[in-house]
């Protein structure tokens, strides 16, 4: 267990501590299955994360709350469903802070530890249907709440090199991790078991709400219907075998018997309308 001490002694304590377990962490840090982070560190690395894509709007060109209220009040709306399904395990420890990226070129969502979600205007207009798109949004809440991102770093970099970036460590590593979250880097390749994952948990978020639980598929069956499957798209660059992922979420929203049927309500167009 990493303490976190208060005061003016706080950061050297921790690197004290840090230096001591070591060779502990050394032996178990590369496992990713096993996360070392507490939820409270998700949350810190997540809001530095948040910091460093907020200080770079000529990649991460976000559109603000004030200009475009109704646009985030529409998302918040979706975002509180799920989180209100009563499967979301982080549901009150994370923020669930949602923004949207202001760029139609580029088909993306992703989502950093502590639960901060971005989703490009490119996707969001890419998509049929409002259940589409808040499937998207379960499977982004997943990666989070089942805390994928962090297990993904530890096993990239260590629990001991997070651990620094919490006190203050490397400001150019916490770019490049920001860059591999977002994607436009290399990306966090999530494993199949990762992503299988997100889409189960997705299924059984939209299950407890009034959207067809299958609301995922709906991306991967339109890009596979425009033979776009093995496209330069960024999302799909870090989400491995999508178009083999249609029949996975599909037996998953059967063997709970769960509606599938598109409730896709004219909102959705209207949500879009309010973008630039």
């Amino acid at each position: 267990m990493i303490i976190f001490f208060r005061g003016k002694m706080k950061k050297t304590l921790i690197l004290i501590l840090i230096s001591g377990l070591m060779p502990w962490f050394h032996s178990c840090d590369k496992n990713e299955n096993l996360n070392l982070f507490s939820t409270e560190d998700d949350l810190t690395l997540g809001h530095q994360v948040a910091q460093q894509i907020a200080s770079d709007p000529a990649t991460f060109p976000i559109l603000d709350r004030n200009d475009y209220a109704e646009a985030y009040a529409y998302m918040n709306q979706l975002v509180d469903r799920i989180l209100n399904s009563g499967e979301v395990v982080y549901r009150d420890e994370f923020v669930w802070d949602v923004h949207i990226i202001n760029d139609d070129s580029i088909l993306n969502a992703f989502a950093a530890p502590g639960g901060y979600i971005y989703v490009y205007t490119g996707l969001i207009k890419y998509l049929d249907a409002e259940d589409h798109f808040v499937g998207i949004l379960g499977h982004e809440i997943a990666h989070a709440d089942l805390r994928h991102a962090s297990r993904q770093l530890q096993a990239q970099y260590g629990i001991s090199f997070l651990l620094s970036l919490l006190i203050g460590g490397d400001p150019g590593a916490l770019e490049q991790i920001a860059g591999q979250i977002a994607g436009t880097l290399t990306g966090l390749k999530y494993s199949r078991e990762y992503e299988r994952e997100a889409d189960a948990r997705s299924v059984r978020y939209l299950a407890e709400t009034v959207y067809a639980c299958n609301g995922a598929a709906g991306f991967f069956s339109k890009i596979e219907s425009e033979g776009k499957c093995n496209a330069n798209i960024v999302w799909l660059s870090t989400h491995p075998d999508p178009c083999q992922r249609i029949e996975s979420i599909n037996e998953m929203a059967a063997e709970i018997q769960c509606s599938t049927d598109d409730l896709d309500p004219p909102s959705y167009r209207d949500f879009i309308a309010l973008l630039p």
